[in-house]
């Protein structure tokens, strides 16, 4: 044979050996990740072939699915409320990712979590029937922090203290997730979205970490209480006012500079957020005190399920003293979720012991079988010991009586409070945040409640937390105890 020829038929033998093994390869090792790709049509095609499974609130769904017209996606996803409910449900769409609790059970609620399939469609390969998604979320309470934030920028988390379920969800302004669901209009409607300033697709309860301000002096409480630096929380403290912070020339004043704060209790601090307390306090324990505290309370968990993950509520580590001081009143580089103030009161009204939070209940497959129980399996820490929980409680009902959280006051029920407005932008620049933690208790029932607002038509001199968002917890209080 030529030389040439056989050099050229060894040569066309390699490529097509290489062709072979390639292939073998994509086949055998990347197949997988292929078919999971986002960008292959055809998982969006099978995933919209036939109905969704369902989230549900109080034994109704909140979405559906919907036939569309033409082209090779069959069905895709509808919303009832779905501004009400977005900060849960998030969004499914046939062009972007899934969110929130339509991600998170994106397997469930589309049939193919192995956990559905029955012997026959392991046998036949069929898809099976989807599940549905049972939430903890109590359509009163929801409605009531929705329409109580109203037009400002905030959110709203409500908890079951006793049960860890959580009974409201809310981030304003909201969105419809309707708006993303159909791929030949989710474009435009997704640009408009991130276009806004406001920032709608923030899922500002569960995602969203800011100064929490004085609220945070309910957890400086609790580490002193529980470290024995004050027998009780009626006992004076030595706390000069002004405050000056260690090693420096400034000095920290309070708000209301006729409050007494001098040498001031625990109650009485809380009563008028006394700044002069809080920070000495924080500087006597040291951080590492206050930082076990405030971790036992959740923060700095970077695995925050509730089952969507939480951004991670943080308190600082390697600080001066001067640093420690302003942590104390929740300023430095102290940032909180309102999942996890609202994990703080929840805590303190029920004895100390903080059940895990979590807003799906149940997962089941299309006949109503529960594959998972989320409420059996929540699990419990005891945070304080329960004499600490009952001053802290007798402290935040001081607050709303007689303090900075009058606001909150709803007759017939015991609530507790403690107010915060965190310091916004380059030396306070920007308007403050304005927040609230508290619980209420009525007649067997409670809730505990936590809420923020960044932004109102309120002028600056009126921003603060009893004057914005006190109000809120009310209303949210009030729809859970009235239930």
């Amino acid at each position: 044979m030529n030389k040439t020829i056989r050099r050229t038929a060894v040569f066309t033998l390699l490529l097509v050996l290489a062709l072979l093994v390639r292939a073998t390869w994509v086949q055998f090792y990347e197949g997988t990740a292929l078919a999971n790709d986002q960008k292959n049509r055809r998982n969006a095609i099978m995933t919209y072939a036939a109905p969704l499974g369902n989230i549900v609130v109080a034994g109704k769904s909140i979405t559906g699915s919907a036939r569309t017209k033409g082209g090779d996606l069959a069905y895709k996803r509808t919303y009832t409320n779905g501004e009400l409910y977005a900060a849960v449900t998030g969004y499914a769409s046939q062009a972007y990712a899934p969110t929130q609790l339509e991600g998170i059970y994106e397997g469930l609620l589309n049939g193919t979590d192995n956990r559905l399939k029955t012997v026959m469609d392991t046998v036949t390969g069929k898809r099976a029937d989807p599940g549905d998604v049972i939430t903890t979320i109590d359509p009163d309470v929801q409605k009531a922090a929705y329409k109580a934030l109203g037009d400002k920028k905030g959110a709203a988390v409500a908890i079951d203290p006793a049960t860890g379920r959580i009974l409201a969800v809310v981030s304003t302004p909201s969105y419809d997730p309707s708006s993303l669901t159909d791929a030949n209009t989710a474009g435009t409607a997704w640009k408009k979205l991130n276009a806004d300033s406001d920032k709608p697709l923030t899922n500002r309860a569960l995602r969203q970490p800011l100064p929490p301000g004085s609220t945070f002096k309910l957890v400086v409480a609790a580490a002193a209480l529980e470290d024995g630096l004050y027998a009780s929380a009626d006992e004076k403290t030595d706390s000069p006012d002004p405050y000056k912070l260690p090693g420096t020339e400034r000095e920290l004043r309070n708000e209301n500079t006729s409050a007494p704060c001098e040498n001031a209790t625990i109650r009485t601090a809380l009563r008028y957020s006394c700044n002069n307390v809080f920070a000495k306090m924080a500087v006597k324990l040291g951080q590492d005190k206050v930082k076990a505290m405030a971790e036992k309370f959740g923060f700095n968990d970077e695995e925050q399920d509730v089952p969507v993950r939480a951004y991670t509520s943080v308190y600082p580590s390697d600080m001066n003293d001067p640093s420690t001081a302003l942590t104390g009143i929740g300023q430095y580089d102290v940032t909180a979720t309102p999942l996890q103030m609202a994990m703080v009161s929840a805590a303190i009204a029920n004895g100390g012991k903080l059940v895990a939070p979590h807003m799906v209940s149940q997962i089941t497959d299309s006949g109503g079988d529960v594959l998972e129980d989320y409420d059996s399996d929540a699990g419990t820490t005891q945070v304080v010991s329960s004499s600490t929980a009952e001053q802290l409680q007798s402290a935040m009902q001081t607050v709303v009586e007689d303090g900075t959280g009058t606001n909150a006051r709803i007759s017939g029920a015991t609530v507790g409070g403690k107010t915060g407005t965190a310091q916004h932008g380059e030396n306070n620049s920007k308007t403050p945040y304005a927040w609230f933690t508290s619980y209420g208790k009525a007649d067997g029932k409670e809730v505990a409640v936590a809420v923020v607002v960044e932004q109102s038509n309120a002028a600056r001199s009126e921003v603060s937390g009893n004057g914005l968002a006190a109000p809120v917890a009310k209303a949210v209080m009030e729809a859970a105890l009235e239930k």
